[in-house]
């Protein structure tokens, strides 16, 4: 969440924010939670991604209202 924000400070537009946090999902799951068995690490990067947008856009709708 945080580096989907700072990218978001750094001007990434909003309609790439998702995108960008599914890449670092993806990436994550990759290289760190499931470096041998990239059908796992693939699935578990969505995952990651998709919660961490969502987590990010809930909290913001909170705050606002």
């Amino acid at each position: 969440m945080a580096l989907v924000h700072l990218a978001k400070q750094l001007g990434l537009g909003a309609k790439l924010l998702p995108v960008f946090s599914l890449v670092l999902g993806v990436a994550t799951g990759i290289f760190y939670v499931a470096p041998g068995d990239p059908k796992q690490a693939i699935l578990v990067g969505i995952v990651m991604g998709l919660a961490a947008s969502g987590l990010w856009s809930g909290a913001k709708n909170m705050v606002r209202k």
